[in-house]
């Protein structure tokens, strides 16, 4: 059961040497996974004064990249008035973010409340890029995750995890990590039931792995369904996130690949809220020349709606705020 914080409990001192001195094993990164208080809560916030969605309302899903940019992404959140955000990649006192609980900023901004749960423990301060923009030695918390944001109260949160092998951690088995990114965790979901004037909708917010092939992400996406199904316990379910597509195909990155979507379908779930076109673009920290991946997508179920749209992820001044785009899209429960 998903344990719900105000704040996330620090990784202690203790906890940290005993994270460093671990054997880069499946199995042990499964131990340290239970022993993290963090990696079984959700971090709950904000406010709103609305009770009830309408009958029709607006969702977004970004992946914000760390969220380098709390304001200016809120910004651009705000001109689409959307009534659930589902984001990805969000930062909460990491140096390379100014120690900043990203999430908090953005939903404060919109009016919203919040709920956040952790990816990973990023154990160091990032790629030569990341650290170039740390305004410290070190992170204050190391948080780095999902999060869902609703201008809604939530009537119920679950906390899923997608993977129990420490992609990012473990080396046995043949696999390497990036020495840039020691990391404690793996690719997770939150789910969060919501109150409209038709009913109960279950969104969920969903980010899969990148170091994988298609067969692995199929596997977390079935896991994701199963479980999101057994939570929304017959609600209409809206999914909503970066999947990393043909992550693992270049140069051509092809998406078309990937068996998760029609093991969605064969579920009943639609993929036609997701709009045309690619995704990524040159940012920051992904810098040109990008590579053109279609990773982001909405997938529904019992959600009648018309095909979403692409957000480009600009700034008002025409800075990239992410290396994915914002899509949006308008749904509704069947009447």
């Amino acid at each position: 059961m998903t344990k719900m914080v105000q704040a996330l409990p620090e990784v202690t001192a203790a906890e940290r040497e005993a994270i460093i001195a671990s054997p880069r094993t499946i199995s042990a990164h499964q131990a340290l996974m239970t022993q993290l208080p963090a990696m079984q809560a959700l971090e709950v916030g904000g406010s709103t004064s609305v009770e009830r969605l309408p009958t029709r309302f607006n969702v977004a899903a970004w992946n914000v990249e760390r969220c380098l940019y709390p304001e200016e992404s809120a910004d651009l959140l705000a001109q689409h008035s959307p009534s659930i955000v589902l984001l990805s990649e969000m930062d909460s006192g990491m140096a390379r973010t100014g120690q900043r609980n990203t999430t908090a900023e953005i939903a404060a901004k919109l009016g919203m409340r919040y709920a956040f749960g952790v990816e990973f423990y990023e154990m160091d301060l990032g790629g030569p890029i990341e650290r170039a923009l740390c305004v410290d030695d070190h992170n204050q918390l190391g948080w780095h995750g999902n999060a869902i944001l609703s201008s809604v109260p939530f009537t119920d949160l679950a906390l899923i995890h997608l993977d129990n092998q420490g992609r990012w951690f473990a080396t046995d088995g043949g696999r390497t990590s990036d020495p840039n990114q020691p990391r404690v965790g793996g690719r997770m979901a939150i789910a969060a039931m919501v109150e409209t004037e038709s009913g109960q909708v279950c969104v969920a917010s969903t980010h899969l792995e990148s170091n994988a092939d298609a067969a692995y992400r199929h596997e977390q996406y079935d896991h994701l369904l199963a479980r999101v199904e057994d939570f929304a316990a017959g609600a209409p379910i809206l999914i909503g996130g970066d999947l990393n597509t043909g992550n693992h195909l270049p140069p051509d990155y092809a998406w078309q690949s990937e068996t998760l979507f029609q093991l969605a379908e064969d579920r009943g779930y639609s993929w036609e809220l997701t709009p045309p076109g690619i995704t990524t673009r040159a940012s920051s920290l992904s810098p040109a020349p990008s590579k053109e991946m279609k990773l982001d997508w909405f997938c529904a179920r019992d959600i009648e709606g018309d095909t979403g749209s692409v957000v480009p992820a600009l700034g008002r001044d025409g800075r990239a705020l992410s290396d994915h785009e914002c899509i949006v899209c308008n749904v509704g429960l069947p009447s």
